[in-house]
């Protein structure tokens, strides 16, 4: 297998459930709690600017309404993205993913980018999230591009080859490892509940590292870490991560 220079813990969206996921005030509180390498959202504007939202509607995690597909960024930038949490958070916006860049290169963070596009949408945004992953990233060590949309990720490796990529799995589908070797992946991201040891020694046997979401239980983290898991996505940045390991 290549080098694998990412950190075995990563928070999910930022810091789990315990801030506005996929906001900026996220990603710090998990950087508090010790984490230096992170997972987030990318989906695109209608307008083509790359930010952070997990949803393929507003309304969970903002105060607008409809799918964001159809907002230009000056109309997603003025929402509040936080209030829906709790108050602290109130008027929290949704972050350009230039800014998330920015926050990890200057905290020497790593991250893993799930391209999420809006329904219709995976080719463009992987194409898209791509070129800004590169563009931002030059000349530092890259983000980990994944994405449960093999289109997206076809579009992504075929706008920058280079930048390395994680197929997603929720299951374990037909044709899965064809389609990560087609990908040419450097990583298969599974559902905790999929992963074993003998999933992991398959995966690295096939030069992939392992990866898995998302665990919130010290005892299965345990289990994963003794089978020889690469990377483990938690929303328990409060009591799993750099610290417990």
């Amino acid at each position: 297998m290549k080098p694998w220079l990412y950190p075995l813990w990563l928070a999910h969206r930022g810091a789990g459930k315990l801030a506005p996921e996929n906001t900026l005030a996220a990603f710090r509180l998990g950087g508090d709690f010790g984490f230096r390498a992170f997972e987030c959202d990318v989906k695109l504007s209608r307008d083509g600017e790359a930010f952070l939202l997990h949803d393929d509607t507003l309304e969970r995690t903002s105060n607008g309404q409809g799918s964001p597909a159809g907002l230009d960024w000056a109309a997603l930038a003025r929402l509040d993205a936080g209030s829906w949490h709790s108050p602290p958070y109130a008027a929290e916006p949704l972050p350009r993913f230039a800014q998330i860049a920015a926050f990890c290169q200057a905290n020497a963070c790593m991250l893993n980018v799930e391209i999420k596009p809006c329904p219709g949408d995976e080719a463009r945004t992987g194409a898209a999230v791509a070129r800004e992953a590169a563009r931002l990233w030059a000349g530092a060590l890259p983000p980990l591009l994944s994405s449960f949309k093999p289109e997206a990720l076809a579009a992504a490796r075929d706008a920058e080859p280079a930048l390395p990529r994680a197929l997603l799995l929720e299951e374990l589908w037909h044709g899965w490892p064809e389609a990560a070797a087609a990908l040419d992946v450097v990583a298969v991201i599974t559902d905790w509940q999929l992963m074993d040891r003998a999933l992991i020694e398959r995966l690295h046997a096939r030069g992939w590292r392992a990866l898995v979401y998302t665990v919130n239980d010290a005892s299965v983290a345990e289990r994963l870490i003794a089978d020889g898991i690469d990377g483990i996505i938690t929303d328990a940045v409060d009591r799993l991560g750099p610290g417990s390991s």
